[in-house]
């Protein structure tokens, strides 16, 4: 489209083959000509909102950046698009080097690239800062995170290296438990006593596994089965609080000792006391009322918003401080000569003063 910034792309053919392939959050398209010529690679970012939709061509959505078109009868067309243009393409079939192993699909990789580097800065921070680092976490998100937390019952803001140190005792313990198993009862332990790197595995599994397509978006029903699915993040009864970075993260019970200092949760109206081992708080009427605008709404805006409407509401509330304190003293009005020696007079006598005549 005329307005992306991203590169041309120069591959021209008469019938041509894509396929695709994925690893974290980045997406390698292949444009493969079935002639002759040399097949065009496209790496992917995809941003907040970015998604691809095959539609009629005439019918095109608005901000579809990037369209292929096939030669049916009408044409169809499958389009990239990205309302916040936060998504990317570029040339080439490179990934991202400073990019990990993929938790789908590069699942016992991920597991030893994070492992055997404990001692980088990154698992200085917080847990809930680390996940969201693409190097070690490569493909988990903030709606992610927040559901492995919740479901492995870590506050968000444990230090990250104590927690991931932890595993290491604990797989050895696991493997002299386990030793006299069989391989099937090995599996069937390992499902029902996830540690946090298997749900960074398993977690995102559920979601692209899913009967029911969680991120079609021309699905109506998409987003109410997200929050049907979603046990913490979004979900009323849940705490949060911003990290620092600024992103906010949903979870239960007591935040961990490297929580942010001083600082309310921007959830506060539909907060609840929380107890760890209680059931998932079910929705509200109220907000259940409120979910048939929101399906209509792409996935990845909807579950977005809400973040947005609260930063809004705080930074509007920052400026209205900082107008406050900036503004100037109005000038007091003008007081009649008269006036003041009356004024002055009077005051001089409630000290015990001699008056002016």
């Amino acid at each position: 489209s005329a307005v992306s910034k991203n590169p041309e792309v120069p591959f021209c053919s008469e019938a041509y083959r894509i396929s695709a392939t994925s690893r974290g959050k980045e997406l390698r398209l292949t444009l493969a000509p079935l002639g002759s010529g040399e097949p065009q690679y496209l790496v992917f970012r995809f941003g907040m909102s970015g998604s691809f939709r095959l539609c009629p061509a005439a019918q095109l959505p608005r901000h579809a950046h990037l369209r292929f078109l096939t030669r049916e009868n009408p044409p169809r067309a499958l389009c990239f698009v990205d309302t916040r243009r936060f998504g990317s393409w570029r040339l080439g079939d490179a990934w991202q080097p400073d990019r990990g192993p993929c938790v789908l699909s590069e699942y016992q990789a991920f597991r030893e690239n994070v492992l055997k580097n404990l001692e980088d800065k990154a698992f200085d921070k917080p847990i809930c800062e680390a996940l969201l680092n693409q190097k070690f976490f490569n493909g988990i998100g903030n709606y992610l995170r927040a559901e492995i937390l919740y479901r492995s019952k870590i506050p968000p803001f444990e230090k990250a290296r104590t927690v991931l140190e932890a595993l290491k005792d604990q797989e050895q313990a696991r493997r002299k438990k386990n030793s006299s198993l069989t391989l099937s009862k090995k599996l069937k332990w390992m499902r029902e006593n996830p540690d946090l790197l298997e749900l960074c595995h398993t977690v995102p599994m559920e979601v692209i596994s899913a009967e029911k397509k969680l991120f079609d978006p021309d699905d109506s029903d998409n987003y109410a089965a997200f929050k049907n699915w979603l046990q913490c993040y979004l979900v009323p009864g849940m705490s949060s609080l911003r990290d620092r970075n600024g992103r906010t993260i949903w979870f239960q019970g007591e935040p961990g000792p490297m929580a942010p200092k001083g600082q309310a949760s921007p959830k506060k109206r539909i907060r609840l006391k929380a107890d760890p081992e209680a059931p998932t708080p079910k929705v509200t009427p109220r907000a259940s009322k409120r979910q048939p605008k929101a399906a209509a709404k792409p996935l990845e805006l909807a579950a977005e918003e809400e973040e947005e409407v609260v930063e809004g509401l705080r930074k509007g509330r920052a400026r209205r401080r900082r107008k406050a304190t900036i503004a100037p003293a109005l000038p007091e009005p003008e007081v009649p000569l008269k006036a003041r020696r009356s004024r002055r007079t009077t005051a001089g006598r409630g000290r015990g003063e001699a008056g002016s005549p």
